[in-house]
């Protein structure tokens, strides 16, 4: 994941995966539902890692780390598998 749009589609979609409403997972992550909204739509220029710490442990995920091409950027995955950059 390279961008927050791309981070919120994936939030969204662990959301849902765990039948949670916007508002539990606001709630139990401290922000509001409009925010984890904006978020989840790639509505957002900046997303605090507090907020993103907190949002990941509600859905019961954790952050890590790759090097840069040691998988491939999604762009190129996207384009390895015909998909637009």
């Amino acid at each position: 994941m390279q961008a927050i749009p791309e981070v919120g589609q994936a939030l969204a979609q662990r959301r849902k995966l765990l039948n949670l409403k916007q508002g539990q997972v606001a709630a139990l992550s401290g922000l509001s539902q409009p925010l984890l909204s904006r978020l989840e739509k790639g509505q957002l220029s900046e997303f605090g890692a507090r907020k993103l710490m907190a949002v990941l442990a509600v859905l019961g995920l954790e952050l890590t780390f790759a090097e840069v091409g040691a998988a491939g950027t999604l762009d190129e995955l996207r384009r390895e598998r015909g998909g637009t950059a």
